[in-house]
């Protein structure tokens, strides 16, 4: 591609809507000093200085697709507590609309507080419920995505798994096979207990450990015959249409049924990888919904994921520099951008 046409697909994502289905949690953040041991036990005294929270989970891909411009919507069930009110807030905030997140009375939402002193997590404190959503809950909520879908027909469906409850089975079988009926692109990121559960999607990306043991397999290498093994496993399972695996320090492979191959990552220097997952799928459902390319895909997904990894928590993607760094990758000028490319 030239730097032309990369500028104009940065620029089309800002006529996608996207919708996130999937399981969001409040990501909490303490930032403290450490001075002292407790006279009490043998643990560090932390001096709290500062407090922040921020998107996670599906939230967090959310935040990332409107990050790089689109139209976001975000289908989900939160506590109907002062974190799911404070989850609700940040995301109207951010400009992602919520109107079909449901409040629950019979599960909290989902909060991962971090304590981290000096850039490094001293403590991770989980405050959940992971049971699948009670049938009263669920039948409500597909029936308002379904109905949504079908008025609004957005240009892709996210499902970001984290094994907390949202996506059941029958709610993700109810909505890919709508989404489907109705020609909507359908990208998944999945955990362990669903892993099976998501056929005939569009794309769908595991990571490696996601992989071993989604299909209960051992990958003992990363080679691209390994791979393509992999893939006509899930395959022939999902019958999906692009598998996208993430393999950690050794970059991506994808294969659309025609071609595949490994892509590697490039140096960072990493600080944190919490939320690389989300702003993969973000940007992979963003760029094939626009290009239909899953080389191009995996390159420009594959710079996002490692891009975010070097800042500490759960950050989303900068376009901008995206864009810089998608550029610089094709071996084309960063000059004389259009500006309104890179906000």
């Amino acid at each position: 591609m030239n730097r032309l046409e990369l500028e104009e697909l940065f620029a089309k994502m800002q006529e996608l809507h996207v919708v996130v289905v999937g399981d969001v949690m409040l990501d909490n953040y303490w930032w403290g000093e450490v001075d002292r041991i407790s006279p009490e036990a043998p643990v560090p005294v932390i001096a709290l200085k500062k407090r922040e929270s921020r998107l996670g989970g599906a939230a967090n891909v959310a935040l990332n697709c409107k990050a790089l411009g689109a139209k976001v919507t975000l289908a989900t069930v939160v506590g109907d507590d002062k974190d799911g009110a404070q989850l609700i807030q940040l995301a109207n905030d951010s400009g992602i609309g919520t109107e079909l997140t449901m409040l629950s009375s019979h599960r909290p939402t989902t909060t991962k507080t971090r304590v981290i002193s000096r850039n490094q997590h001293m403590m991770r404190l989980d405050d959940e419920v992971t049971d699948d959503l009670f049938l009263e809950e669920e039948h409500v909520f597909i029936d308002i995505v379904l109905r949504f879908l079908q008025i609004r027909k957005p240009d892709v469906v996210i499902f970001q798994d984290y094994n907390k409850g949202v996506l059941k089975e029958n709610v993700i079988k109810r909505i890919t096979q709508h989404c489907n009926e109705i020609g909507l692109i359908t990208a998944v990121d999945p955990k362990k207990k669903n892993f099976l559960t998501y056929t005939d999607v569009t794309v769908f990306k595991p990571n490696l450990k996601e992989v071993r043991e989604g299909l209960n397999i051992v990958v003992e290498q990363v080679l691209p015959e390994t791979l393509k093994e992999v893939d006509h496993e899930i395959k022939k399972h999902l019958r999906n249409q692009v598998t996208f695996i993430t393999l950690s320090e050794k970059g991506v492979f994808f294969s659309d049924g025609t071609t595949s191959s490994i892509i590697p990552s490039h140096i960072r220097n990493i600080a944190d990888v919490s939320g690389a997952g989300d702003t993969v799928i973000a940007t992979a459902s963003l760029v094939y919904a626009i290009t239909k390319d899953a080389r191009l895909m995996s390159e420009v997904s594959n710079l996002a994921g490692g891009l975010v990894c070097e800042e500490v928590g759960v950050v989303p993607i900068v376009k901008g520099r995206l864009l810089r760094e998608t550029i610089h990758l094709f071996g084309l000028n960063t000059e004389d951008m259009k500006t309104e490319s890179i906000h």
